[in-house]
């Protein structure tokens, strides 16, 4: 097997959200694709000062602010890369090309319009999810559901996933077309748990299956939307959603929760490891909330799922 290059990577925001991408000199491998700036980690250098050197070096700024976001293993037929990618979301100086690569502030909802080199695939999804997904809990109504909503985001979150399991189908269906209108009116991710059948006749953009459905899954273009994730609950799961190439999943449970308090937890040990094992993007999800935020992304994730944090 070839060597295995370690690269630190960011993704940089600016104050009006929008992602830095370079474009990789047509000499180089991958050569003119888009990428995240970023550049090799030295033997024994830590990540960070590696990321912080190279930026300077590539765009002439200074790293301020920073947090893991995401590793990506990733095999070319060629070489082996760790991905080790940042979320730089502070930083002193203008950027610009300074080795003559062309640079572009992007907004994150058009990065899927632009080609990068196939390692990039789960940073692409990970520049553009939240860090923080509400999971519905149960009410009875749509305007219910869409004023629980604006109260969760008004808490902190910063996605949904609907989950409405004591609903009839025609009653999701009312209660999903009123949350999808909502949350496309007010820019917020809403992904839909529920049959893949129940999604396409909705057009949803985003399907998140349970661990059931995930299993019985066979091929990802069975869901006709953007996005497409799983609940996962042990390796063989994660296995499965990364083998049919899902987007992102949910990880649990962490810790000892209310809904399933007899349910032996993880622990953030094993939650690390499992995230160090997986190629896409984790949320933490059981027993946690706002202050398991920044605690989920020191292992790895890209941030916590709940009910009960924002939910009320």
């Amino acid at each position: 097997m070839s060597k295995l290059i370690h690269v630190a990577a960011a993704v940089i925001l600016n104050d009006k959200g929008q992602v830095l991408l370079a474009k990789r000199p047509d000499d180089k491998h991958q050569g003119g694709l888009w990428e995240f700036p970023g550049g090799k980690v030295e033997p024994d250098e830590p990540v960070l000062e590696a990321l912080t050197r190279e930026l300077d070096e590539e765009l002439g700024i200074r790293v301020t602010s920073a947090r893991p976001l995401i590793q990506v293993p990733h095999h070319y037929p060629d070489k082996s890369v760790l991905l080790d990618v940042f979320e730089v979301d502070a930083f002193s100086g203008e950027p610009w090309g300074r080795e003559g690569q062309p640079v572009r502030w992007v907004d994150a909802h058009l990065l899927d319009s632009y080609d990068f080199p196939a390692a990039n695939r789960p940073i692409l999804a990970a520049a553009q999810l939240p860090s923080r997904l509400v999971i519905t809990g149960a009410v009875e109504s749509g305007d219910e559901y869409v004023a629980k909503l604006a109260a969760a985001v008004e808490a902190g979150a910063e996605g949904v996933m609907l989950r409405a399991k004591q609903l009839s189908k025609e009653q999701f269906k009312s209660v999903a077309e009123q949350c999808i209108d909502y949350c496309k009116g007010k820019g917020i991710f809403l992904s839909l748990n529920c049959a893949i059948e129940q999604a396409n006749a909705l057009n949803a953009e985003a399907l998140h299956l349970s661990s059931g459905r995930l299993m019985q899954l066979q091929s990802r273009e069975q869901f006709s939307g953007r996005w497409l994730s799983a609940s996962c609950h042990c390796p063989e799961q994660l296995e499965k959603a990364q083998s049919l190439g899902l987007d992102f999943v949910t990880l649990s449970p962490v810790q000892v929760t209310r809904s399933h308090p007899e349910t032996e937890p993880m622990g953030w040990e094993q939650f690390s490891a499992l995230v160090a094992e997986t190629q896409i993007p984790v949320y933490g999800l059981g027993g946690l909330g706002e202050a398991n935020v920044e605690q989920a992304w020191a292992a790895g994730a890209q941030g916590v799922a709940a009910i009960s944090a924002w939910w009320g």
